[in-house]
């Protein structure tokens, strides 16, 4: 009976207080430029990133993300900077934002159907349309403002 309940009051707690968790990198290079995306399906532009699958670990998360929609490639350790809850799309979801300063590029990200635009840009210079959770979380890394725990 015992196991019986446990086994229901994991189910609820799975059903009624499931989260979501994504991740994101701040990517700098050695001259101090962001490299930021362009999404195909959602305005503005964010530090790259997804969501993380069942059975993956946030690392590989965050390594599959570079690749897929920067062509990067971390050779050197992925710092956390922090987690933070995001309620743009639903009050469950949490981000890890990492920072990446080793790394590799293969070739610049060519368009496809998920990103329309990538690229590394000056913290001076952001493209029009950078979002302000990617801003807040760009101030916390470079510039020491304090960590806001929200997206």
């Amino acid at each position: 009976m015992r196991r019986l309940f446990g086994w229901a009051l994991h189910l609820y707690f799975r059903l009624s207080r499931g989260l979501t968790l994504g991740v994101r990198a701040a990517v700098l290079n050695d001259t101090g430029e962001i490299f930021l995306v362009r999404h195909t399906y959602t305005p503005g532009w964010h530090l790259p990133g997804g969501g993380v699958e069942p059975g993956e670990t946030v690392a590989a998360a965050i390594g599959k993300e570079l690749r897929e929609e920067a062509n990067i490639e971390i050779i050197g350790p992925a710092v956390l900077h922090g987690l933070f809850l995001s309620g743009e799309s639903s009050r469950r979801d949490h981000v890890a934002v990492f920072i990446i300063r080793d790394f590799t590029r293969s070739a610049p990200k060519v368009p496809d159907f998920e990103i329309a635009e990538a690229g590394f840009f000056a913290l001076s210079a952001l493209p029009e349309g950078t979002t302000p959770g990617t801003r807040r979380r760009l101030a916390e890394i470079t510039a020491g403002a304090p960590v806001d725990e929200r997206w």
